[in-house]
């Protein structure tokens, strides 16, 4: 099961979340926090999937939370691996995802920010979308196993990064 862990001071607690609810966080503990407070909630889970088009593995990351005149600044910094297919040489291989972001989410009900976040009612704040949207825009558009990945022979078909064929690419000049 996944957890979560809160850091408040130097105490840290480990909270056990339902998996498709692992990025939603009640912050109504900072509401009547002085301004310039903040708290670390650390994120660790082996698979963490989103809708049908982004299942991650390894996802781990840290999100600040801190408390401003006008609402949270959610600060957050994530790492998690993606399986994609070689453009070149068609293996599977687990691409690297990394993201940082900062959005300011609004007390009020009129947005602050271009990103037009507000704080719910129910002061429980989903980042699931917001952590989706970062991971997608990481994924490279010709993902490559490796940065000198050969690819394939054009006559056989076999992957020149496992073994050498006998074909011979002649390139003219």
């Amino acid at each position: 099961m996944p957890s979560i862990i809160y850091l408040f001071s130097l105490q840290s607690y480990t909270v056990n979340a339902p998996h498709q609810n692992l990025l939603r966080i009640n912050v109504g503990f900072l509401l009547n926090q002085p301004v310039g407070t903040t708290r670390d909630i650390h994120f660790e889970t082996q698979d963490l999937s989103f809708s049908n088009d982004l299942t991650l593995i390894g996802f781990s990351g840290t999100l600040r939370l801190g408390r401003t005149p006008q609402g949270l600044l959610a600060q957050g910094e994530f790492s998690a691996f993606l399986v994609m297919e070689c453009v070149r040489c068609l293996s599977e291989y687990q691409q690297s995802l990394h993201i940082h972001f900062s959005e300011l989410y609004a007390f009020r009900n009129k947005p602050i920010s271009d990103s037009g976040l507000i704080i719910p009612g129910d002061w429980k704040i989903d980042f699931s979308p917001l952590v989706r949207e970062y991971m997608l825009l990481e994924v490279p558009i010709k993902p490559l196993c490796q940065p000198n990945c050969k690819g394939l022979c054009i006559e056989c078909g076999a992957n020149l990064n496992e073994t050498q064929c006998e074909h011979v690419l002649v390139r003219p000049d």
